[in-house]
């Protein structure tokens, strides 16, 4: 459990912390604050389903890599936030066409058209979660974060992620499910990527995934569209696997790195596909050795 103290004069005070009085509140606080305090952008509310699944969704939203995202919120530990969000996933995938008319009507038809469908995700954010909560989200086979929120005297709010389901990536199958290639055309695709890259690359690639994910103990890997994204609240790293190279882009300041031609790349002013700054190429072992503090530094940022 989360615990927050006051320091005064090397003496500390624990901060007593509960839920929210009334959930409207805290789902009003979420929405116009959800680029800082989920890596979200707000899209609409109390969205109503219609009247098959007659329901309304909390908040529809968009993250940084264009993925629909749902996020629903309950104050009692009781009430089944992560079923009623996996209800909603239902409709929304259902429902392309409406939610991206949602997105068009405030942030434009060209993003509109980039949503990438290939991975939209759930947020619930509760008091608590129990342990069956935890266990059907790594079940239910969808991106799926659990949040749990406190607020504390002296108008502190903390967010802290209880747990976070992405599917599989490109390393071991006995740390990350396989994703679905029958029902899952686009994953297919990027899994192919690496079937066919030559076998030293794909060994380089494993080594770079490892790397990534022992970073820390909450970074996960996604597999979208075009790239594979690596990230804890935001992205850290977005992976591309070329033909005899991979191409990775970090959230980190070019400004505050020595650029090398052939190696690293200032995105700042260059549109392309993932998110973050700068472009690291890794083709060999020494490149991701020295590519390692970059990797550390963007893995920091996304907290």
């Amino acid at each position: 459990m989360l615990q927050v103290f006051r320091v005064n004069d090397g003496a500390v005070r624990r901060v007593e912390g509960g839920a929210v009085e009334l959930e409207r509140h805290l789902q009003a606080l979420v929405e116009a604050n959800m680029e800082t305090m989920l890596g979200i952008r707000f899209v609409a509310s109390e969205q109503s389903t219609g009247s098959v699944h007659r329901g309304r969704i909390d908040t529809l939203g968009l993250d940084e890599d264009g993925s629909p995202v749902i996020v629903e919120f309950k104050r009692s530990r009781s009430e089944s936030v992560l079923s009623q969000g996996l209800f909603y996933l239902a409709w929304l995938v259902d429902h392309r066409a409406e939610f991206e008319s949602l997105v068009a009507s405030r942030f434009g038809e060209d993003v509109a058209a980039a949503v990438d469908w290939s991975s939209p995700r759930v947020v619930c954010i509760a008091a608590a979660f129990n342990r069956y909560d935890v266990v059907a989200a790594g079940m239910s086979h969808h991106r799926v974060d659990l949040v749990i929120y406190q607020q504390y005297e002296g108008d502190f709010v903390t967010l802290e992620l209880a747990a976070s389901v992405a599917g599989g990536c490109g390393g071991s199958a006995s740390r990350r499910a396989e994703p679905d290639r029958a029902t899952s055309p686009v994953r297919r695709g990027v899994r192919e990527s690496l079937e066919h890259a030559p076998a030293d690359l794909r060994a380089l690639y494993a080594s770079l995934d490892e790397r990534l994910l022992e970073l820390g103990g909450d970074g996960l890997c996604v597999e979208l569209q075009h790239y594979l994204a690596y990230r804890r609240r935001r992205n850290y790293a977005c992976v591309r696997v070329l033909a005899r190279e991979l191409v990775v882009v970090l959230n980190v300041d070019p400004s505050t790195v020595k650029l090398e031609p052939g190696w690293t790349r200032d995105l700042r002013k260059v549109g392309h596909l993932g998110t973050g700054d700068l472009e690291v190429r890794i083709a060999s072992a020494d490149d991701l050795t020295r590519a390692v503090p970059l990797l550390a530094a963007s893995f920091e940022a996304a907290a």
